[in-house]
């Protein structure tokens, strides 16, 4: 799958049917009929939409854990905690669950952006607070991530 592009605005319904951009939904075509995974972000209050194939190669990380250490099994349920498959239906939504909605503080407005091959679902609020960080922040933050790799990606 190529990596997702794009920032998108729109409306979920008050039954938690959230209507799949028409620019994103170009972009999903090749994985549309395996469905998706939806969770909750671990490091932020989002959503995330996992196309399946992407969500099995995480699950297969996962699956060399060994779960007779507690940490490693603690994780195993708090990362699949509220997990659910999800489809796009015959108007191109997805249903999101009311403890997920929740989670996320979703009201009305909501932005689904790109991270490379999942999509993250957020409140159109709390997006909008994640990314205007300080500049000086940000360039702080680009250059200890990405600042210290050579042109072949090596550290």
């Amino acid at each position: 799958m190529n990596p997702l592009i794009g920032t998108y605005e729109c409306k979920v319904d008050a039954k938690g049917r959230l209507p799949l951009p028409v620019g994103l939904k170009k972009q999903l075509l090749t994985v549309m009929e395996e469905g998706f995974v939806l969770k909750r972000s671990v490091f932020q209050n989002c959503l995330e939409l996992h196309p399946m194939s992407e969500w099995n190669k995480v699950m297969s990380e996962i699956n060399q854990l060994n779960r007779f250490v507690k940490k490693n099994n603690d994780f195993i349920r708090q990362f699949t905690a509220g997990v659910k498959v999800v489809e796009i239906d015959g108007n191109s939504r997805i249903q999101i669950a009311k403890d997920l909605v929740a989670f996320a503080g979703i009201s009305k407005d909501v932005v689904l952006s790109s991270s490379i091959n999942v999509i993250e679902i957020w409140d159109k609020e709390k997006y909008e607070q994640s990314v205007n960080v300080d500049e000086y922040d940000f360039a702080q933050l680009a250059e200890e991530v990405m600042g210290n790799k050579n042109e072949n990606g090596i550290s």
